[in-house]
């Protein structure tokens, strides 16, 4: 890997239309024809359907990030004044829910209102189990109010940890589903309303939400987790669900109802990830409905607070690991507390065919070539480069030389017209390897085990593709997997942050899922490839070839995943010229019509690996 630096990480958003700090910026944004007839339209059906308190929240809303001031208070999801008034008219029948919440020496205050915000549940089919490991002088049993709409339930105990200590809530829990709470935090009053909501409509066993962190008196925000849908891969990086996690009493059954002292401090995730494995299904409620208290002492406030929790983590991770099958173990992530990376372990010895589509260009192609033979970390692997046309005298005799300077490299020419599609799918046929590495002439690899950190995921059963972390020359993020609906097609995640960046909620320096990552660097099975008849030819002979690529394997039901620790620089589109121009630009919008046509539903419904909280006109998890 390239050295690290040991400057703090810089994780600001680039300075686009949508973040730039200035007076310019902040009249683009507002004057963007686009984002005005987003608002336009948007205002007039807030209005229609939500009234005049919800319009005015958008406007301060939009004032604010116009300003860059936050207004939480609108961003967070808090409900209407009139939707909880409907909550509670419509008193929805449902399940119980038994909200565990272990307590040790809690503030009075913390306790009060994490108690009213129970209380207060426009759902009230609802119990409250309270295990109370406090010293005796800082029990809470007399704070408890005399009548409530649900049942509370509490039980002074001998403290054995925080695991044990909620392990006996699961124990004394009678509901049909569980919740999770901690003492300090706080329940918006829709929260559990939203979740049975959820459940009967979906039957899914296991529930989570969007959160927002604060200050500890409620006023300052921390922080926004807007999160994705349920990836797997994310998930063992960073316990991203955390808060708020409802599942049923059958499912905690089944994945052992306990929490682990073993895994103190990454309990929950420990927990979550076994939660997960044995769920039969997992929805995602694009709403804010839990509030994370950071203040001192608290893992929200930063996961320096505790130490251990980081080598819990990394615990909690092997285990899972262990049960999956898959061999490999997990290594927290420098100057990210709470992320983490899987270094799998390789299973055979597979051969790579590597496929690289060349015209000219030769000092691109002696650099990409230079730069995988110096930093494949795996030996078993040959090289395809598909001749296209070339028209310089020196190429073809550089390609002469190829075969004593790089070994295991050959030249095979391909006589039609620029098709970046059909190229790669000529190359394919004299592939000999199980797996296929697309990759482009203008790529230096810069991370030292290159091949064999695609291959350690794409050796995986459940895995269609793997995507790199790619630079632009200036060391910021070209590729860190890509977004469906960004500007009405695709976009890259993180696109122009900082290489040192870490992301949203660490997604830069975490494995990710994703339904497509870049065919600039692409590896897949040889035999998925041909399965799906190679990259479109006809639709998508330059653009959006890799998108659908990775659509049909992720509609297959594979995962396409993008690894932070294959790393390279990405000269982007040097060979062919940038689509801006003349015929390109033509091209380009026939091949973004064909895309829209074929994947409207993933275009214009929000990708489940990104969250409707973000906008879709920039590559940046700016908020809309």
């Amino acid at each position: 890997m390239p050295e690290t630096s040991h400057k703090k990480p810089d994780n600001e958003r680039p300075a686009d239309l949508a973040v730039q700090d200035s007076v310019g910026g902040m009249a683009r944004r507002l004057l963007n024809p686009a984002h005005l007839r987003d608002l336009a339209g948007r205002s007039v059906k807030t209005l229609r359907e939500q009234g005049a308190e919800q319009l005015w929240r958008d406007v301060k809303f939009r004032v604010g990030l116009a300003m860059h001031h936050d207004d939480w208070r609108h961003r967070a999801d808090i409900p209407l004044r009139r939707e909880l008034k409907a909550q509670r008219a419509a008193n929805l029948q449902g399940p119980k829910i038994s909200i565990i919440v272990p307590l040790y020496n809690t503030s009075a205050k913390f306790f009060d209102e994490m108690l009213q915000s129970v209380v207060k549940q426009t759902y009230t089919n609802w119990e409250l189990v309270l295990l109370d490991a406090s010293d005796a002088d800082k029990r809470l049993e007399r704070r408890l109010p005399k009548a409530v709409p649900g049942v509370i339930v509490y039980e002074p105990i001998e403290n054995g940890g925080i695991a044990a200590n909620t392990t006996r809530g699961f124990a004394l829990a009678h509901g049909d589903f569980i919740a999770l709470l901690d003492h300090d935090d706080v329940l918006y009053p829709n929260a559990l309303f939203e979740v049975v909501q959820t459940v009967q409509s979906t039957r899914a066993d296991f529930v989570y939400s969007d959160e927002i962190v604060l200050s500890a008196d409620l006023k300052q925000l921390g922080g926004y987790h807007f999160k994705p849908d349920f990836a797997p891969d994310y998930l063992r990086g960073v316990n991203f669900i955390t808060h708020l996690a409802v599942f049923s009493r059958p499912l905690l059954d089944a994945a052992g109802a306990y929490e682990s002292k073993e895994f103190d401090g990454a309990q929950d995730h420990d927990l979550i990830l076994r939660l997960t494995e044995k769920a039969h299904r997992i929805e995602h409620i694009k709403k804010v409905l839990y509030i994370w208290r950071g203040h001192a002492g608290s893992t929200a406030a930063g996961m320096e607070a505790k130490p251990y929790a980081i080598a819990a983590g990394e615990r909690a991770i092997d285990a899972q690991l262990e049960r999956l099958g898959l061999p490999g173990h997990a290594m927290a992530v420098p100057d990210a507390p709470g992320a983490f990376q899987v270094r799998y372990e390789l299973t055979g010895y597979p051969k790579i065919s590597v496929l690289i589509p060349n015209k000219d260009h030769t000092d691109d192609l002696d650099r990409c070539l230079t730069s995988l033979y110096k930093n494949a970390g795996y030996n078993n692997f040959e090289v395809i480069v598909i001749e296209n046309n070339s028209t310089d005298p020196a190429t073809l005799a550089y390609y002469e030389m190829l075969p004593s300077r790089f070994a295991d490299c050959r030249v095979v020419y391909y006589k039609g017209a620029f098709n970046f599609s059909a190229i790669n799918n000529f190359g394919a046929t004299f592939a000999e390897g199980e797996h296929l590495l697309l990759l482009n002439n203008d790529i230096e690899v810069l991370s030292h085990d290159f091949l064999r950190e695609l291959l350690s995921y794409s050796q995986r059963p459940d895995v269609g593709a793997v995507g790199a972390k790619l630079y632009y020359p200036d060391d910021t993020i070209q590729h860190a997997g890509v977004l469906m609906g960004i500007n009405g097609s695709a976009g890259h995640s993180h696109k122009s942050y900082p290489r040192t960046a870490v992301g949203d909620m660490y997604r830069l320096v975490t494995t990710q899922d994703y339904m497509a990552v870049t065919g600039a660097c692409l590896m897949t099975k040889t035999a998925l490839y041909r399965e799906c008849g190679g990259l479109d030819e006809e639709k998508f002979a330059v653009a959006y070839n890799d998108v659908d690529y990775c659509l049909k394997l992720w509609q297959k039901g594979l995962l396409n995943v993008y690894t932070p620790r294959a790393e390279a620089y990405h000269y982007e589109s040097k060979s062919r010229g940038l689509d801006t121009l003349s015929e390109n630009a033509r091209r380009y919008e026939r091949e973004k019509a064909n895309f829209y046509a074929k994947y409207q539903q993933y275009i214009d419904n929000y990708d489940p690996y990104y969250n409707p909280h973000f906008n879709n006109l920039f590559e940046n998890f700016g908020l809309k």
